[in-house]
């Protein structure tokens, strides 16, 4: 970590304790989510691991218990791209806990071949949005009760640059609609560094994120249930952090001598990355404003409130995301 000038370590002294609380987090494995669930855990948070089952779930966690000894990690089994686990998950959560303070939907997967699940949705989409907004309607009961306790909940959508990225600005419904088969929206393509219609889907994925944030904020901030107003819904982005996000993509080897060493300079560290997550998910209830997105304002640094584009704040995409994801879970949301 030689190269950053790291500003994490100022950040996380900052945290306040959340001892007691119950955080749920997806995808930590590695990256922001790993970070993100050792500072709850070194903040006497409950942390509770949702990651498919598989050796390097169970290898981050124990690096998880080295670097914290004392934390308390719970796995939970959890596919993001199958419908069942998402379900089978949660049932498992609402067996042992009555109440969450935090769930962030913090995992996601990039630039993926154009295939869909089981459940014949768009992987991207599946991973980084529809199983999050299953998530979410299953374990709502359990952050109102949080928040009628105490007088303050989260939920943290994990988003991107890249949701500035989509074609015409605007949320798309082919991209959170069923699909008969693989390559039903626009294939993959290596011509272009970062171009292609993987990228063009990662951007719909990013943006739905975004825009669920909003239109949970939207129906939460209007409830005349105070158990209801007071759940925060939040945002968050990396900035263009190192992670392990895109070491499956095959950028060439003349882009790599060129291209690799100038990122390595611009970007910052994973644990630089997650600070708008954890700031989301941890800071103070005076410290954030709901429907917010935290992140650095370019590619790297400080963890700060952004405006809201207008393809975010859209009411039609809100109705359409809203319509489209409870068409894909099979069941209605409503708050």
């Amino acid at each position: 970590m030689g190269i950053f000038l790291s500003k994490y370590s100022k950040f996380e002294k900052g945290l306040p304790d959340v001892s007691g609380k119950v955080f749920v987090i997806t995808g930590t494995t590695s990256g922001t989510g790993f970070v993100a669930a050792r500072t709850v855990a070194k903040h006497n948070g409950e942390v509770l691991l949702l990651n498919r089952p598989s050796s390097r779930s169970t290898a981050s966690l124990e690096k998880l218990k080295e670097a914290v000894p004392d934390g308390n990690f719970v796995p939970i089994d959890c596919d993001l791209q199958d419908f069942a686990s998402v379900r089978k998950a949660c049932e498992e959560i609402k067996s042992k806990y009555t109440s969450i303070y935090c769930l962030s939907n913090n995992a996601g997967i990039m630039a993926t071949p154009d295939e869909i699940t089981g459940d014949g949705f768009d992987k991207q989409m599946q991973t980084n949005h529809l199983s999050h907004f299953l998530l979410t309607k299953e374990l709502f009961p359990l952050l109102k009760a949080t928040s009628k306790e105490c007088g303050d909940a989260r939920i943290v959508q994990h988003s991107s640059i890249a949701r500035n990225n989509t074609v015409n600005k605007t949320l798309e419904d082919k991209y959170l609609s069923k699909q008969e088969k693989d390559n039903m929206l626009g294939g993959f393509s290596e011509e272009k560094m970062f171009q292609g219609p993987q990228w063009a889907r990662y951007s719909q994925t990013k943006l739905a994120n975004s825009v669920f944030c909003q239109a949970l904020h939207n129906k939460l901030s209007s409830s005349t249930d105070e158990s209801k107003k007071n759940i925060l819904s939040l945002c968050a982005h990396p900035g263009i952090s190192l992670t392990n996000l895109a070491n499956h993509i095959n950028i060439g080897l003349l882009a790599r001598i060129f291209f690799v060493p100038i990122m390595i300079l611009s970007v910052q560290s994973a644990e630089d990355g997650s600070m708008g997550l954890i700031k989301a998910m941890m800071d103070t209830r005076d410290n954030l404003e709901g429907g917010v997105l935290y992140g650095p304002t370019g590619m790297k640094g400080d963890a700060v409130a952004l405006p809201s584009k207008p393809w975010e704040t859209d009411s039609e995409s809100q109705t359409m995301l809203w319509k489209k994801s409870e068409e894909a879970i099979g069941s209605a949301f409503d708050l």
